[in-house]
C-alpha cells in the first residue's frame, strides 16, 4: 500500500527519514514495522513565526518496497552518424541543449572557449593567489559556465513545472542528490556540481557527440541569410570550421561575441539589467534574524536564506543570488576589471552569508542609443572598481551602516573574499543612481528585518554580471534569429534566461526547434 500525507512538523521531527517515519507512525496510527520507505516529495521551511516548522509532502510505502527510481531516467541514443548541430558554450544552456539534441537524434558539436572543470580550477586559484585573471578560463568561462562555480542554486520563477522537473531529473540522473526534487529552493553546491557537469559531458561523448575545449567561436558561416556553421580558433592558434545550425549559448559575459554580432549587423537590442554590490553578513547573525532565535539555526535547520525587494524612485532594489553559509568570489573575465559573485558549498557551512544587492537599470537610464551601451556601462563600473582596488582583485568595501550614512569605514570586518578587501567610499565613486537607491533600500530592509542593517555587514564592490546587457533578437515561435535561419540565440547570454534552471529550460527549447529545422532542411 502507498499513501501520501501532508504534515507540518518541528525541525527535529523532519531531520531524517527515521524521525519522519517515527512521527508518521505515531500521528497516523501505523505500525512502524510496516513502513518500508518514506519518500519526501516536497519540503519547505516556514520561519514566519517564532516557532519554525517544516512542511512536508510524503509518499509512504506500507508493507511494500518502492520499485521505481526516485527520478525519471532519460534515454540517450547513439548519434555518432546523425545530422549535426553546433552548440556554442558549455554552460547550463549549452549543456541541456546538447543533451536534448542527443535525445532527439541530432549529433551536437559543442565548442567551449574555456577549459574542463578540473583544469579550470587551477586558473580560479591563480586569481586569488596571484591576482591574475585568465581571460579564457575563469569563473565565467569554462565547462559549466558561470553556473559551475556560482553556487548551483536551482530555483526559478518559471511556471512551466514540467520543464523544471525535467531539468532536475537530468541533474539527478548525472549524480545530483535527489533532495533537489523535493526542496523548495534546491541547491547542489559548488563542491558537487562540477562532477555532475562532467558526467553530463561524458553522456554527450558516450552517445557520439563532440566537445571541444579551448575552442573559441570567432565568426558564423553564412549562405545568404542562413547560418550554416561557425569558424573557431583553438588555444594553439589553429583555425577550425564546424558545420551545422548553431545554438548560440555563450553566457552573459561573452562581450567579444556581442561586439562581433554588433559589427556584423546581427539584430540585437539593449536590455535592462541590475547592478550593485555583494553584501556579506556573519551567517550566525542571518540565522538569528531569520529564525527569530538568539541561538541561530541550532542542530536541525540549514543556514538561513533571505529575499528582499523594494521600490525606490521607480526602480527595483533587491537581493540577488543569496548564498547562505557561502563565500564571495572574484568573477572578472579580463584585465582591468573587478567583479564579484557569491557561491555556497553543499553543506552551506562557512561563517558568512552573502547576496547580491542590486538596483534595476533600464536602457533609458544610460545615455546614448548604441545597442551595446549597457555593456559599456558595466565595463565602466568594473574598471572604476578595479582602479579603486589598487588595480588588483582587492575589492573596494565599506561597512553597511557607514555606506548608508556616507561615512568612510576605518576598518573592515573579516570576510570570505580571499583576495582581500580595501576600505573605500563606495558612496562617493559609484553611480549616484545606484548609491541613493541602495541606501534607501537598505533602510527599508532594516525595517522589514530588525538587525539586518548593521555595521557587522560589509558591502563588496561590484556586482555587475546579473544578466546579459543585450538581447539577441529571435522569433517567438521558432526561436531562430529574426533574420538569420539556422541561428538559435539561447539562454542567459542571448538575454532569454536568468539562472541555471531557466537557462537549461531554454537550451532544451532551442534544441527542439533546432531539431525541427534540421528535419526540414534534410
Amino acid at each position: 500500500m502507498i499513501k501520501e500525507f501532508q504534515i507540518r512538523v518541528l525541525p527535529q521531527q523532519a531531520f531524517s527519514e527515521e524521525s519522519i517515519s517515527d512521527f508518521i507512525a505515531k500521528d497516523k496510527g501505523l505500525d512502524q514495522r510496516t513502513i518500508k520507505k518514506v519518500r519526501v516529495l516536497k519540503r519547505s521551511i516556514d520561519a514566519r513565526q517564532r516557532t519554525v516548522f517544516v512542511n512536508l509532502t510524503l509518499r509512504v510505502f506500507i508493507n511494500e518496497v518502492p520499485q521505481e527510481d526516485e527520478f525519471f531516467v532519460t534515454e540517450y541514443p547513439d548519434v555518432s552518424k546523425a545530422p549535426t548541430a553546433v552548440v556554442v558554450g558549455l554552460g547550463p544552456g549549452g549543456l541541456f541543449a546538447a543533451l536534448r539534441l542527443v535525445e532527439l537524434g541530432i549529433k551536437p558539436i559543442v565548442l567551449e572557449r574555456g577549459k574542463d572543470v578540473h583544469e579550470r580550477k587551477k586558473d580560479l586559484s591563480a586569481i586569488t593567489r596571484e591576482q591574475k585573471v585568465n581571460s579564457e578560463s575563469n569563473y565565467c568561462y569554462g565547462e559549466g559556465g558561470a553556473g559551475a562555480y556560482s553556487d548551483g542554486k536551482l530555483y526559478t520563477r518559471s511556471k512551466k513545472r514540467g520543464n523544471v522537473d525535467k531539468i532536475l531529473n537530468v541533474f539527478c540522473q548525472h549524480g545530483a542528490s535527489t533532495a533537489i526534487l523535493s526542496d523548495a529552493h534546491p541547491h547542489i553546491g559548488t563542491d558537487k556540481l562540477p562532477r555532475v557537469i562532467e558526467n553530463m559531458r561524458n553522456t554527450i561523448l558516450r552517445c557520439g557527440g563532440e566537445v571541444h575545449f579551448q575552442t573559441k567561436m570567432t565568426a558564423f558561416l553564412f549562405q545568404g541569410d542562413r547560418v550554416v556553421g561557425v569558424e573557431a580558433i583553438t588555444a594553439m592558434g589553429e583555425g577550425r570550421t564546424f558545420r551545422g545550425p548553431v545554438i548560440l549559448a555563450m553566457g552573459h559575459s561573452a562581450r567579444d561575441i556581442y561586439q562581433y554580432c554588433y559589427h556584423s549587423s546581427i539584430e540585437m537590442e539593449a536590455k535592462g539589467l541590475a547592478m550593485g554590490v555583494r553584501l556579506e553578513h556573519p551567517s550566525e547573525l542571518i540565522d538569528q534574524i531569520q529564525y527569530h532565535n538568539k541561538n541561530g539555526r541550532g542542530k536541525y535547520l540549514p543556514a538561513a536564506e533571505y529575499s528582499f525587494v523594494s521600490q525606490v524612485e521607480d526602480r527595483g532594489v533587491y537581493s540577488f543570488c543569496m548564498c547562505p553559509g557561502g563565500f564571495v568570489i572574484p568573477a572578472a573575465t579580463d584585465k582591468q576589471q573587478l567583479v564579484v559573485n557569491g557561491m555556497s558549498p553543499s553543506n552551506r557551512g562557512t561563517k558568512w552569508s552573502n547576496s547580491g544587492m542590486v538596483v534595476e537599470i533600464r536602457p533609458e537610464d544610460v545615455e546614448g542609443d548604441d545597442v551595446l551601451k549597457m555593456m559599456h556601462y558595466q565595463e565602466m563600473l568594473e574598471r572604476n572598481c578595479w582602479q579603486q582596488g589598487n588595480m588588483k582583485q582587492t575589492a573596494p568595501s565599506q561597512r553597511m551602516v557607514d555606506f548608508v550614512n556616507r561615512k568612510l569605514s576605518y576598518d573592515l570586518p573579516k570576510s570570505s573574499y580571499a583576495p582581500g578587501l580595501i576600505s573605500s567610499p563606495l558612496h562617493f565613486w559609484m553611480p549616484e543612481g545606484i548609491v541613493k537607491r541602495l541606501q534607501q533600500g537598505f533602510k527599508n530592509f532594516g525595517r522589514m528585518s530588525h538587525g539586518f542593517l548593521t555595521n557587522e555587514a560589509v558591502l563588496i564592490a561590484t556586482e555587475s554580471r546579473t544578466s546579459s546587457p543585450v538581447r539577441i533578437l529571435r522569433d517567438r515561435e521558432t526561436l531562430q534569429h529574426v533574420r538569420l535561419e539556422g541561428l538559435f540565440p539561447c539562454g542567459e547570454g542571448a538575454g532569454y534566461a536568468g539562472g541555471i534552471v531557466s537557462a537549461g529550460m531554454d537550451g532544451e527549447r532551442c534544441a527542439e526547434m533546432c531539431a525541427e529545422y534540421v528535419a526540414k532542411i534534410k
